[in-house]
């Protein structure tokens, strides 16, 4: 096809990554008539915070990140978040079987593999809350083949890198989950992308900077500047994704839909520490999640992750938090000053007065040296050394600051979807746990954007068709659940048989 052809499209989808990715592909199965274009910045897709060495890959399911059951003042445990997140991690299992059962994925382990989900904690009070954490969440169905151990034996088991070197006396607990999962984003994005351009009237432009969103008759017109050769296009489409991690928001603000004024960004970095040495990795196949010190951000929730990359398998520890003004980690040094507007300074100043403990902290984070992060390293593996980690650089994150009537600015970390009030626009802020989670968030977004199209039997019969059960009846029927997850781990070749007999081998 001619560019010509390409002026008017019915979608517009800016950022090659896991988000637009996925949208892109539902949108194109539910409507293979229509006519899409993905606009990515970098010079292929999954560049930023898909890309597996950017995050830490953990298949978020609530199974083992603490911050995601929040001890109340009673000492109580709340654990909604983490059934909502697990159910909606259920609903991207789906997606993903039914895309492999249709033969176009190849392989499920290329980009997913089975990884027991640990939680680890130490001294009395992290026990006591890790016994009430795990008392509440086997109540549910989801949750139901979680194991807890105070047993050092076992615990030589499940986490064997972890034990040697431990004092005796160390009063230390672990909860465990065989059925978590590590997932390289980066690959599955990719084959979302390679699925979607198989497709007529569907293209994925690289190199491509978005500098002018302008409201019409039609929708949008969406002014493109090609990087490589300087020139520019424009495109009008009925419906515009904002999918661009980090640079959403300044996205957001050029379109200047009311819906997005209020809404600032704070960047943080990360760092990982990363171990190749298969003597060391093989001992340690599982993701273990821990506490945040006190004082701390949910981001800084540390974790030993067994990551698989392209068929190898190596050790991430962190993350260690930093702080940039770039919002993504291609970016430039302004995208904060610049993102900066008269809508917005007052929920970012207020944001500043309130979280002093998170200044103090990533100030802390920056200031580390070497062996600052391997003292931290060996509060889960004793006795690493040095000599076999090396420092990475992570993604960048945005977390959302937004409007609060009692404190002025609040601190959010977690996504949010922005829509126009006639859905013809939408952009996704924020972080973690996004990737894991971007199905169930495509289809909020399409009961917002695409109300009509939802009603309507084609569109019902194909939903129904990729998703045998939706979040809410999965947490309300434990049959069902079982049921659905049980069919989309078979399509996905995810077996906990096969972890056990691992572990026994």
């Amino acid at each position: 096809m001619t560019q010509q052809e390409y002026d008017t499209v019915d979608v517009v989808l800016v950022g090659a990554g896991i988000m637009s990715a996925t949208l892109a592909v539902l949108l194109k199965e539910l409507d293979p008539n229509l006519k899409l274009e993905v606009v990515e910045l970098m010079d292929s897709g999954a560049i930023e915070s898909s890309n597996p060495w950017n995050n830490a890959g953990t298949g978020h399911a609530g199974l083992c990140e603490l911050n995601y059951t929040p001890p109340a003042a009673d000492g109580s445990i709340d654990i909604q978040k983490a059934v909502s997140i697990n159910s909606m991690f259920e609903e991207s299992k789906q997606f993903w079987a039914y895309l492999v059962k249709q033969g176009f994925f190849g392989t499920p382990k290329s980009f997913i593999s089975q990884v027991p989900h640990l939680s680890f904690v130490q001294g009395e009070e992290g026990i006591a809350f890790l016994k009430t954490r795990f008392a509440a969440l086997t109540q549910y169905h989801g949750f139901a083949a979680m194991e807890y151990t105070e047993d050092r034996a076992v615990m030589e088991q499940w986490m064997p890198l972890m034990m040697p070197g431990r004092p005796a006396d160390e009063p230390i607990a672990a909860t465990r989950i065989l059925a978590g999962t590590d997932v390289n984003f980066g690959t599955l994005t990719h084959h979302l992308l390679s699925h979607l351009t198989s497709k007529p009237d569907a293209r994925v432009e690289c190199s491509q900077k978005v500098v002018d969103l302008t409201r019409c008759d039609q929708g949008w017109h969406v002014r493109i500047k090609d990087m490589k050769n300087g020139g520019h296009r424009t495109l009008t489409s009925r419906f515009v994704f904002l999918g661009a991690g980090g640079a959403a928001l300044p996205l957001l603000q050029m379109s200047g839909i009311p819906e997005g004024k209020g809404y600032g960004g704070f960047p943080v970095s990360g760092q990982w520490l990363r171990c190749d040495n298969p003597d060391i990795v093989k001992q340690h196949q599982a993701k273990v999640y821990s506490q945040a010190a006190v004082g701390s951000p949910p981001m800084s929730v540390p974790h030993l992750d067994t990551r698989v990359v392209d068929g190898s398998t190596s050790l991430l520890f962190g993350p260690y938090a930093g702080f940039s003004t770039k919002f993504l980690r291609h970016g430039s040094v302004l995208d904060l000053p610049l993102s900066i507007r008269p809508g917005n300074i007052g929920p970012m100043l207020a944001v500043a007065r309130d979280n002093m403990d998170l200044t103090r902290y990533l100030i802390g984070e920056v200031l580390q040296s070497d062996e600052q992060r391997m003292k931290a390293l060996r509060r889960f593996y004793p006795e690493a050394k040095a000599s076999d980690w090396r420092l990475e650089m992570a993604g960048q994150r945005v977390q959302i600051i937004k409007k609060d009537p009692n404190k002025g600015g609040i601190l959010q970390f977690g996504t949010e979807l922005v829509s126009s009030q006639d859905g013809s626009i939408a952009a996704l802020l924020g972080a973690s746990p996004g990737a894991s989670v971007t199905v169930s968030i495509m289809l909020d977004l399409l009961q917002r954007c695409f109300p009509e199209q939802m009603l309507s039997t084609q569109w019902i019969n194909k939903l129904k068709e990729i998703f045998p059960a939706l979040a809410k009846e999965l947490q309300a029927d434990p049959a069902l659940y079982q049921q659905v997850q049980s069919h989309s781990d078979q399509a996905l070749h995810l077996s906990v048989e096969d972890s056990v007999s691992a572990e026994l081998a």
